[in-house]
């Protein structure tokens, strides 16, 4: 009898687990009869715990996930929230697969005192443990903030719903979605669950599942029928020109403007794409060297399009720097109107280790902005000039064509091949192709030191 009584308990227990907000975020997240939960009996305190976490498959591809549980005590934080999702983790480790959060919380159990410090303490460890190993995406659907918002915003990727709030400020302040976009915290801004969870699809489809997994290859068609760029063309025209159809998903695009950040399939292949462009500020050098890195983890190749002339603050160009340099992943440039000094340097030729650099056929490539290298080498010319404005323009220019053209760079082996805009994607798919088993073995490490 009592077998028969557990039965029915139990069919109780699951159908009124199932109609919680947090159980429908998962099952809608994963793909139909796929999500299996884990720990669903486990209480805090004497309340059923406050997140619901489990595993299952999206786009076909394994993933783990967890959603707080607005419906008990607000999703706050306590001891068991922080078990069942570091089992979660814990998981992750052994098997490789991505982990998501969706995070919707009013904060802690503050009842729990100690124990709610070490709950914290537990998942944040954990989070950084994994961080380079499989690919972590936060989902902010709702509030966010204190120690969760650091434990979200740790993860490689973070969406957020119109809804979403992100702050480490308990009171919330801050946190909206608009203002985590141009903070750098957020990568993409939706406008609720249901989108959310398709950008998540997205991603999980053409991400790695781990470090170890290599580059993800799809079986779609690499068409292209957008027009073959000039040198005229705005940047998006000449990213949707060397990407393949419909495909760049751009990333952080309200922060560190005007430079570009995003992934997309090149010629059936997953790469990261970086655009820079003009004077590259501290906010775009530290969009540019965090996607860099991310990519570098899971062996993401990189295409940088490269049309700017300076940095603005040395910390942040350093930080670019030591991310180029130290990123193994095969890297493809393409300087496609001017890259001068430590431009050049720092993300298109041998000191950002690229593997591939090629610059079209009117590219400016110059150890010096070439209105101040034309002015050191050539002042003398303008003794007695009658328009010494007017002339300084014109030999500008003349610098421009012959000491700052790109055949210069391709003389001494600077710049691998001379190119014409319409032949920039075919040229970036065969660099990709050519570099697909790059190999390379470092010196042993724990990590390098850059600049923060």
């Amino acid at each position: 009898m009592s077998n028969i009584g557990n039965a029915e308990l139990l069919r109780e227990l699951s159908s009124a687990k199932k109609k919680s907000t947090g159980y429908k975020r998962m099952t809608a997240l994963f793909d139909v009869d796929s999500f299996v939960e884990i720990d669903c009996f486990a209480k805090s305190g004497s309340d059923d715990t406050e997140a619901v976490a489990g595993f299952g498959t999206i786009e076909g591809c394994p993933a783990y996930a967890f959603a707080q549980n607005s419906d008990i005590a607000g999703g706050a934080m306590s001891k068991a929230q922080a078990a069942k999702i570091s089992k979660l983790y814990a998981m992750a480790v052994k098997t490789g697969a991505p982990v998501i959060g969706l995070y919707d919380s009013v904060g802690g159990r503050l009842q729990e005192g100690t124990d709610l410090l070490a709950a914290y303490g537990e998942i944040l460890l954990h989070s950084n443990n994994l961080s380079g190993v499989v690919p972590q995406i936060s989902v902010i659907l709702g509030p966010c903030v204190g120690t969760s918002a650091m434990i979200a915003a740790g993860a490689d990727l973070v969406v957020m719903t119109e809804k979403g709030e992100l702050t480490v400020s308990t009171d919330g302040e801050g946190g909206s979605a608009e203002e985590a976009a141009k903070l750098g915290l957020s990568h993409l801004t939706v406008t609720d669950e249901k989108d959310a969870f398709r950008v998540i699809h997205r991603l999980i489809s053409i991400l790695p599942s781990n470090n170890l997994s290599g580059n993800s290859i799809l079986n779609i068609q690499s068409e292209n029928g957008v027009p073959a760029p000039n040198s005229e063309a705005g940047m998006k025209d000449i990213i949707a020109f060397v990407c393949d159809d419909n495909s760049f998903l751009e990333l952080g695009e309200s922060f560190g403007e005007p430079t570009v950040t995003g992934l997309a399939e090149i010629g059936g292949s997953v790469a990261g794409v970086v655009f820079l462009k003009g004077v590259i500020g501290a906010d775009a050098c530290s969009k540019a060297a965090r996607f860099v890195r991310f990519c570098d983890s899971f062996s993401i190749p990189l295409v940088t399009l490269v049309d700017a002339e300076k940095f603005e603050t040395l910390r942040e160009a350093s930080k670019l720097s030591s991310s180029y340099s130290e990123a193994t992943t095969p890297k493809v440039t393409v300087i496609t109107c001017t890259a001068c000094g430590s431009v050049y340097i720092a993300a298109a030729g041998r000191g950002a280790n690229a593997d591939y650099t090629m610059a079209w056929a009117d590219a400016v490539v110059s150890p010096l902005a070439p209105e101040t290298a034309a002015e050191f080498l050539w002042h003398s010319r303008l003794a007695g000039s009658e328009n010494p404005e007017k002339d300084r323009k014109k030999l500008v220019e003349e610098y421009k064509k012959t000491e700052a053209a790109p055949f210069a760079a391709a003389a001494n082996g600077f710049v691998e091949d001379i190119i014409l805009p319409e032949e920039t994607r075919s040229k970036v798919i065969a660099g990709l192709e050519m570099l697909a088993g790059k190999r390379v073995s470092g010196l042993p490490k724990k990590h390098s030191n850059i600049q923060l």
